[in-house]
């Protein structure tokens, strides 16, 4: 129904700029020695209501490619607004203000100007508008000073040069990581927002949302339950004050994929994506987009060793428990090693046990090699002969 309603109303503008240029023209053409030529008549009346039906319909055929057009423009202007602060929307509004009130006073020059004078005149609209804006947002901090008996405005400013020369080169807080469908399921954002690695916000697009809402609405019960795991973890992250989430409504009626839209909503808000689709990853890199992978950080976070794995280290020193040896390795990780005692200040070889991850860093178990072969072949005789 809204589609219509824009449809009919592309129509009546196309309908009322033909009429127009037939307006323009009357002034400018000669009716009467044009009759001549052509041998008929010729009403302005009849001129008017041609141009105008030749216009609408010219209108209504091209009304689709204009509202896709339009769409995108606004979603262009969105995606730069929400991201420019609020400084440099003031600073702009007041350059677009100050180009417009020159525009003005120079299309009075131009308005007695036959056909081209309106048309000169929206031109030099836009273009001092948009230099007005540049200005603004390039000057905004002389534009400001104007304003700076205002109290708040004052202090706003102060504290905003602090930042800027404290923090130059940095990115901005408003930075987004637009969030995918995986990602929210995995669950693992969760933890990694709780720790404060994650800055900027996080954005969830609207048609992440919607396939998150058919996922936990499916028929098949693992997939209903990894739904709303993805609802719940969702939830949970927007109640955390540790970083901000937001909700992007807009979306992209011209691609059917959740993944080609998030790489289009990347693309627009120069964004990275928050993924754990390896597919994903790999398209979103070939376009130049930054991809955050909640695997890849996995990996990079994983121990070093694994229990059960050999390590070839130096005992340093006797440890806390009796018979205990301590050794390091090379990034200061320590290893407590049963047993080692005997071997301080010697190197041997040892088996991991057990690796400890915690939050005030990683501590590895291990025993000799040589004590656990012969606990085994221990083991092994009692079973043979017991």
């Amino acid at each position: 129904m809204i589609r219509r309603i824009i449809r009919g109303i592309i129509t009546l503008l196309f309908g009322t700029a033909g009429f127009y240029i037939d307006y323009m023209f009357i002034q400018v053409a000669d009716l009467t020695r044009l009759s001549e030529v052509i041998g008929l008549p010729i009403r302005s009346f009849w001129t008017y209501i041609i141009s105008f039906i030749l216009f609408a319909i010219l209108g209504f055929i091209l009304a689709p490619v204009s509202m896709t057009f339009f769409m995108g423009l606004v979603r262009w202007l969105e995606s730069k607004l929400i991201r420019m602060p609020t400084y440099d929307l003031i600073g702009g509004s007041l350059g677009v203000i100050g180009g417009l009130l020159i525009a003005s006073l120079l299309s009075a020059s131009f308005s007695n100007v036959p056909f081209i004078g309106p048309i000169l005149s929206i031109v030099i609209s836009v273009f001092l508008g948009y230099v007005g804006l540049i200005i603004g947002i390039k000057r905004k901090d002389d534009l400001l000073s104007f304003f700076n008996f205002i109290p708040k405005l004052k202090e706003r400013s102060e504290k905003d040069k602090g930042k800027e020369s404290k923090g130059r080169g940095r990115q901005s807080s408003a930075d987004y990581k637009i969030l995918d469908t995986s990602v929210i399921i995995d669950g693992r954002i969760a933890d990694i927002v709780k720790t404060g690695f994650l800055d900027g916000a996080l954005l969830v697009p609207g048609f992440v949302l919607e396939e998150l809402r058919h996922i936990a609405d499916s028929s098949d019960v693992l997939k209903r339950n990894r739904g709303r795991r993805g609802l719940d973890i969702l939830n949970s992250i927007s109640k955390e004050a540790i970083i901000k989430v937001e909700i992007y409504e807009g979306d992209f009626e011209d691609i059917a994929e959740v993944d080609s839209k998030l790489v289009r909503l990347a693309n627009i808000l120069d964004a990275p994506i928050l993924t754990n689709d390896y597919n994903l990853n790999k398209v979103a890199e070939l376009q130049g987009i930054k991809v955050l992978n909640i695997n890849e950080l996995a990996n990079a976070v994983k121990p070093i060793v694994l229990p059960g794995e050999e390590m070839y280290v130096q005992v340093m020193k006797e440890g806390k428990e009796a018979g205990q040896g301590v050794a390091y390795l090379d990034d200061g990780t320590m290893v407590v090693i049963d047993g080692g005692r005997r071997h301080i200040g010697q190197h041997t070889t040892v088996l991991v046990t057990t690796v400890l991850q915690t939050a005030a860093g990683r501590m590895i178990f291990a025993k000799p090699k040589g004590i656990l072969d012969k606990s085994e072949e221990y083991s092994h005789e009692v079973n043979v002969f017991g």
